[in-house]
């Protein structure tokens, strides 16, 4: 890497080398049987140059000629990219615990038989068909630059997910388990879902009207990724974003706190810098319903005149950074799941989302399928409803919001508690 650097500092004003691996194994049980064994890895070196205020990329898997990478930046240079800012230098981040050395001991033998482990517990309480997947990772990155930048970073990953089916369709009931190593399933994982599940097996019909919802954690995704949208220094720029000049603003309920936490190493994934060297923080988006912040990567912050605060991440290593809250997190609230249930006098669960992408997502529009869809009446769940389909607004919906679960869950696009929202337009189709 120290060579690539030095040769491509030679052909440009300022150089970034970039170089990740990552090696991940996974099994999945189908209908409580072994499905699939999966090993895969993968890895590659990104080039990012700065030359007369415009900027060039390239990538490559194996680096089998320094002089071709460099040639294929210095070619990209054509496509006229602003460069105009500088490559970070970044040195003295604090220490954090990202990897698990006795993950290495992890084979799939052991996956195997905590999946089968699980099947069997869910064979005993449900009649339910049961579906597992266990999977496990280790990774490395490292990034250097002509500023004199050298971080490197160490990662490792443990996640299972069960699911159970409900009868004649595709909706699944799940909950993500994720730890830096192999741990067993948690019983409340096992008793959360063998309990739900029972309580909403028969199918029901309720009244079509503006309902009580209660947002699982596995669904709040569809909420907060119309909010990343918003407050992503690419939409601030382009001028697509509603919340453009409104930081101060009290947008969400006041039970509502959001914040982008990547130095939390209690769990996989944390970083104490972004993908272009520069220093993470606990970063607050939303605080008791009113916006705080933007967050933009270096080439968005220098457009935007303001600073960088870490959020530069790539999507892959074949891709340039671009700005991104990896790592956000809901403060959680007062109520358990059960008070939550209890309150509600009619009202449904979104326990998993169909087409989150439809609607305009920079401007908070939704309006997905809910599949599964969970009854609530008189505080007590009572079935699952087929055919169930809510819209609205984000920042209608987080208006409305009137609880929110007093812990967090690992979910897609971060760590989230339940929440609780009234006044949501639920279509059912009868």
């Amino acid at each position: 890497m120290e060579k690539l650097l030095d040769m491509a500092i030679r052909e440009s004003n300022a150089a970034e080398v970039y170089a990740a691996d990552m090696q991940a194994d996974g099994v999945s049980f189908e209908d409580a049987r072994l499905k699939d064994i999966e090993s895969r890895m993968q890895s590659g070196i990104s080039l990012r140059i700065l030359k007369n205020g415009v900027q060039g990329f390239a990538y490559t898997r194996n680096l089998r000629s320094r002089e071709e990478l460099i040639r294929n930046a210095l070619e990209s240079l054509k496509g006229g990219v602003e460069g105009a800012f500088e490559f970070p230098f970044t040195t003295g981040l604090s220490s954090l615990e990202t990897y698990d050395p006795s993950i290495g001991n992890l084979r799939n033998e052991a996956m195997v038989e905590e999946c089968a482990r699980v099947c069997d517990l869910f064979s005993q309480k449900t009649t339910a068909q049961i579906n597992v997947s266990a999977h496990r990772s280790v990774g490395s990155m490292r990034i250097i630059n002509s500023s004199g930048t050298d971080l490197s970073l160490q990662t490792s990953a443990y996640g299972f997910q069960p699911g159970l089916l409900y009868p004649y369709t595709s909706a699944s009931l799940y909950r993500t388990f994720r730890a830096k190593t192999f741990q067993t399933l948690p019983e409340e994982y096992l008793n959360f879902l063998s309990e739900t599940y029972t309580k909403s097996a028969r199918e029901v019909i309720p009244v079509s009207k503006p309902l009580k919802v209660i947002f699982l954690p596995e669904t709040v995704y569809v909420l907060m990724w119309r909010l990343q949208t918003a407050t992503s220094g690419l939409s601030i720029h382009q001028n697509i974003s509603p919340l453009a000049d409104r930081t101060g603003e009290k947008i969400f309920s006041d039970l509502v706190s959001v914040y982008n936490d990547p130095l939390n190493d209690t769990l996989p994934g944390a970083r104490a810098f972004d993908d272009e060297g520069l220093p993470c923080s606990r970063f607050p988006v939303i605080e008791n319903g009113v916006l705080r912040n933007y967050y933009y990567d270096l080439y968005f912050a220098h457009k935007m005149r303001t600073r960088p605060a870490g959020h530069g991440f790539k999507g892959s290593v074949s891709g340039k950074p671009a700005p991104s809250l990896r790592h956000l997190t809901m403060i959680p609230g007062g109520s358990s799941f059960a008070d939550m249930v209890r309150s509600v006098d009619l009202g449904i669960i979104i326990a998993g989302a169909l087409g989150a992408h439809s609607g305009n997502i920079p401007h908070g529009d939704f309006s997905i399928g809910v599949s599964p869809a969970l009854c609530i009446e008189k505080g007590e769940i009572t079935g699952n409803v087929k055919d169930v389909m809510i819209a609205g607004n984000i920042y209608d919906t987080m208006q409305h919001v009137i609880a929110v679960e007093n812990r967090l869950h690992p979910s897609s696009g971060g760590n989230f508690p339940a929440l609780l929202a009234e006044n949501v337009h639920v279509t059912i189709k009868k």
